[in-house]
């Protein structure tokens, strides 16, 4: 997976973590989207991205994907 998907995959999750956990918990978790949010536009505007730092030291994006091998065509 490219990391540039992970982190939509994660930024996207977190959202919707915030918009649950607002429904059924507090409405005071709707600031973990709005720090996404922010997050997004200052990575972004800035280039910097804190969950890509920690993503790569996860291993994520590097290396050959353990998927199987892509079909090929007739």
């Amino acid at each position: 997976m490219k990391l540039e998907n992970a982190i939509r995959i994660l930024a996207g999750t977190m959202v919707l973590i915030s918009v649950s956990l607002a429904h059924w918990v507090s409405e005071w978790w709707l600031l973990l989207g709005v720090f996404v949010g922010c997050n997004l536009i200052q990575s972004a505007l800035t280039g910097f991205c804190p969950a890509e730092i920690i993503l790569r030291k996860l291993g994520v994006g590097q290396g050959a994907c353990c998927c199987a091998a892509p079909a090929r065509e007739k």
